[in-house]
Parts: C-alpha cells; structure tokens; sequence
C-alpha cells in the first residue's frame, strides 16, 4: 500500500479497550510507520502539555524515520525539538498576532481549515499547507455532513500552499481526493485494521 501522500492522524483512544492501551498505540504507530507515509501527526488534543511531550518524545524514539508534526502546542514543538507544528486556524492567528516568537524555527506549519475563506486566511497567517475537511462523513464526527469532494477542489483552487484532505478517508478513497487537486490526504482509523496483518 502506497502511504506516500498520506499523513498519519494519531489517536491513542482507539486502544483504550486494549489491555495496555499506550503500549497497543505505539505498536500500531511503529506498524503503519512501517508502511512509509508522509507524515505523522501526533493530535492529542486533550492531554496537558507536559504529558503530550512526554508522548511526542516516546514516539519519536520508538519511530525516528517517519517526518512528526506536532499539533496544538508550539512550547513543546520547541522543546522537543521538532520543527513541524500544526494548528487550528484559531489558535494559529492568536499565536500569530500575540506571540509570533513562538513559530519561529517551523519548517512545515499547518493548519486545519473548513471553509474556502478559512484556507485563504491561514495561508495569510503563514501556514504552509493545510488540512481540510471534513471530505466524507466520518465517525470522528458524527451527524456532521460530508463537505465533498467539490469543496476540496475549492481550497485547492483558492490557494497556493499543498492542501490534504480529512474526514473519512480511506485507502480506496485517495484517489478521487487527489483528481479533486489534494496534495493528499490523512487517515486516522482506516489503517488500524490493515496495519495488523503487518
């Protein structure tokens, strides 16, 4: 399976049923790293700051070949160190605009976007690429509609920073998100499974 146009989405809850869930998530982090994607995104949003470097740093051991973003926390981005760092839009124009020393040393500084005037702000804000969605119905979000893929290929259109799409994807999905003009796409749980039989 070719992952080379695929970001990794990290989700540790996923192996909260497994008798030693953290454990469980590095295997499958080592497993699906394995299969050589772009990028993985380590998006654990609810851990305090300290926990989450603590975790960025097993991960980066256990998985030194795979480029890591870190997402959300610019402090440990630097204290790592790791130079790419992605945001919610949000947070990226407060940092921007409060503490721009912050963002200074990313190489790779991303942004999660959900509207075509959300992509053209983020890239104004400095992000060099962007991931958009949600593209298809995804159980990450449940009840929240599909934007599809016409939706994609307007962000694409709109600026001029690479554009990966989220929500929903799968395997048998990237390509109709890469005609749509993705640079391409994140996964979070369509590989659990098939990183198994690895």
């Amino acid at each position: 399976m070719d992952l080379s146009r695929v970001i990794i989405v990290s989700d540790r809850h996923l192996f909260d049923c497994e008798a030693a869930p953290e454990a469980a998530f590095l295997s499958y982090l080592e497993r699906v790293s394995a299969m050589r994607p772009h990028a993985l995104l380590l998006r654990e949003k609810d851990m305090r700051e300290t926990d989450y470097l603590a975790l960025a740093r097993r991960v980066r051991a256990r998985i030194p070949s795979v480029p890591l973003i870190l997402h959300s926390f610019p402090r440990a981005a630097k204290e790592l160190p790791c130079d790419r760092l992605h945001l919610p839009l949000a947070l990226l124009q407060q940092i921007r605009e409060e503490q721009p020393s912050l963002l200074e040393g990313c190489s790779s500084l991303g942004a999660s976007v959900h509207a075509v005037d959300e992509a053209v702000r983020a890239v104004s804000f400095g992000a060099s690429y962007l991931i958009a969605g949600n593209i298809y119905e995804t159980g990450c979000k449940p009840g929240l509609a599909a934007r599809g893929l016409s939706f994609l290929t307007e962000v694409c259109q709109a600026v001029s920073v690479p554009v990966y799409a989220i929500g929903g994807i799968t395997p048998e999905r990237l390509p109709e998100v890469l005609t749509a003009g993705a640079a391409g796409a994140c996964m979070r749980s369509a590989l659990t499974h098939a990183s198994r039989s690895l």
